[in-house]
């Protein structure tokens, strides 16, 4: 009866105020990361000379934390917390507990880890691996980030599991199944990343002499690879289960729907060296298993789109669209919180297929730690998920606020939406397209002596700054957005949209919530993946590195 009563009243307060003190945190980092990130367009492009106190690499490091590590993370747990609040009838008090607890785990170590990159004790970028050597606060501060998320983590499968046991027989409700696959990669996927960070602080501190580097990158790249995965599949969380219900259809077979997430959860950790395609030290073999790893996550991906459009042409059929492509023209093309994840689906095409590339032996050797990767990255995570995000806030952030989406506010929106995407089109653009020229990841502005190679680079550096600049300003629309919905929008009742399955839909076989099996079948892969490499790199460990500051 309480869970019936929520999910008709809406949000329980105190669920409320957890996700959304998530969602404030998740776009603070936002607004100062990107703000960041467009000093770094500008400086790369040559129209900007970042002070000596602040470099462009202490930027780029900041960068990476704020919005690959606090904002993804923050917004995740925050959208995961309220959907399992809804569609299980509140949160357990102990559950709510443990995501105040997580939430302070992440704030302390995410400040206890930008205080030395403020100083310039760690300016080592995101991918923080030795021989670089941060200050070992900067390593501690990462520790309890990932500790934080554990314990967030537990809080839901504690909230799950409660469920379960009141509801025998019942599958999982789907929201509450993509949460349960993405927590679980959350988790096991940190596992490898965790031991590094710990080696890496008695390393740091001096407790160490020299550290195994080739197994740092591998245990780094077995977080690093998964957790792309994992907002991509807090995306497609949206795709399957929201915007069908926005649209005013109903979503596409609830079994192939937890088939998508049972494939992801079990493909997903082993694929990391496939950014290792260049590393010494394994075998090709074991390479082309992880290649063979990354690319299966292709076959879930086209499921999804073929699952998604179905969906629109059936909800545009249904309104009364005729011939070959008039369903197109019904889609509600001018309510964001179906405009902004449409275009992120449409981005993840060309974004999946660079993703091939980079996992291809031949064409990696091309595009590896060029501006290629950048760009790829900024497609993927920066166009399909974050746009994703945003459009998952113009319902979210009202419903846990008791608020309304307004015509003025869903017109802001698909304004930002449409900035952010020409924004996205020439700067990811300008990065693939200079990265195939051989323009480097990573480095700030330089001619390398007015080389002729190097200066035919700046046109295109020039098109990367206009994309920052209008990104920009998406930035500061989204965040006026998301605290204008927050405490000023009209009070009113807004829908927590979760759409129905088909009518006519066959029942859901019971195997698919076994999730004892699922983590039984993904942990025998990972094995697969990495047992055999990390033992070899241990036994017949290179001679160990020293910490190296090079900055």
């Amino acid at each position: 009866m309480k869970e019936k009563a929520h999910q008709i009243l809406g949000v329980v307060p105190e669920d409320a105020k957890l996700s959304k003190s998530y969602m404030a945190v998740a776009f603070i980092a936002l607004l100062i990361g990107g703000f960041l990130g467009l000093f770094q367009g500008l400086e790369r492009a040559g129209l900007l000379q970042l002070p000596s106190w602040f470099t462009y690499y202490q930027v780029l490091t900041a960068h990476g934390i704020l919005l690959v590590l606090v904002l993804t993370a923050f917004f995740t747990i925050g959208y995961f917390y309220a959907g399992l609040s809804h569609t299980l009838g509140g949160l357990l008090p102990q559950v709510r507990k443990m995501g105040w607890i997580g939430f302070w785990m992440k704030m302390v170590g995410f400040v206890v880890a930008v205080i030395p990159v403020l100083m310039n004790e760690a300016t080592v970028l995101y991918t923080f691996y030795p021989p670089m050597a941060a200050s070992p606060f900067f390593c501690i501060g990462l520790a309890l980030i990932v500790l934080g998320v554990w314990v967030c983590a537990f809080g839901a499968f504690i909230n799950i599991a409660k469920w379960r046991k009141s509801n025998p027989g019942k599958h999982i409700p789907i929201f509450a199944f993509f949460a349960t696959g993405v927590f679980v990669l959350l988790f096991f996927g940190s596992i490898g990343v965790t031991v590094e960070v710990v080696t890496l602080i008695f390393w740091s501190a001096g407790l160490l002499e020299t550290i195994n580097v080739m197994v740092s990158r591998t245990l780094f790249w077995s977080f690093g690879h998964t957790l792309v995965n994992i907002w991509y599949l807090t995306a497609v969380s949206a795709w399957y289960v929201i915007v069908p219900k926005i649209i005013g259809g109903r979503r596409f077979s609830d079994t192939l729907t937890r088939i998508v997430v049972v494939l992801l959860v079990i493909t997903n950790i082993p694929g990391g060296f496939h950014h290792q395609i260049v590393d010494p030290g394994m075998t090709q073999a074991l390479k082309f298993l992880h290649v063979f790893m990354s690319l299966s996550i292709a076959f879930p991906s086209l499921m999804t789109a073929f699952a998604m459009f179905y969906v629109f042409e059936r909800t545009g059929r249904a309104k009364g669209g005729k011939g070959l492509l008039g369903w197109f023209k019904k889609l509600p093309w001018g309510d964001v919180r179906f405009l902004a994840p449409f275009i992120a689906m449409a981005a993840f095409i060309p974004a999946g297929a660079g993703g091939i590339a980079q996992t291809t032996n031949q064409l990696n050797q091309v595009v590896h730690n060029t501006m290629w990767v950048v760009g790829h990255f900024h497609l993927t995570v920066g166009t399909s998920v974050i746009l994703t995000f945003f459009g998952i806030t113009y319902w979210l952030i009202p419903f846990l606020s008791k608020r309304v989406l307004t015509p003025a506010m869903n017109k802001v929106g698909v304004i930002q939406t449409i900035i952010w995407t020409v924004g996205m089109l020439f700067m990811s653009g300008a990065m693939h397209y200079v990265g195939l020229l051989g323009s480097p990841r990573r480095t700030s502005y330089t001619t390398y002596g007015d080389h002729v190679v190097a200066l035919g680079w700046d046109p295109y550096m020039f098109l990367l700054a206009i994309g920052g600049t209008l990104l920009i300003v998406g930035v500061l629309i989204q965040v006026y957005a998301v605290f204008h919905m927050m405490f000023f929008a009209p009070k009113g009742e807004t829908e927590f949209p979760i759409a129905e399955p088909e009518e006519e839909e066959e029942k859901t076989p019971m195997w698919t919530d076994r999730w004892g099996l699922w983590i039984v079948l993904m942990l025998l892969v990972v094995s697969m993946g990495y047992v055999i490499p990390l033992v070899d790199l241990i036994v017949n460990a290179p001679p160990g590195s020293p910490p190296f500051r090079t900055w």
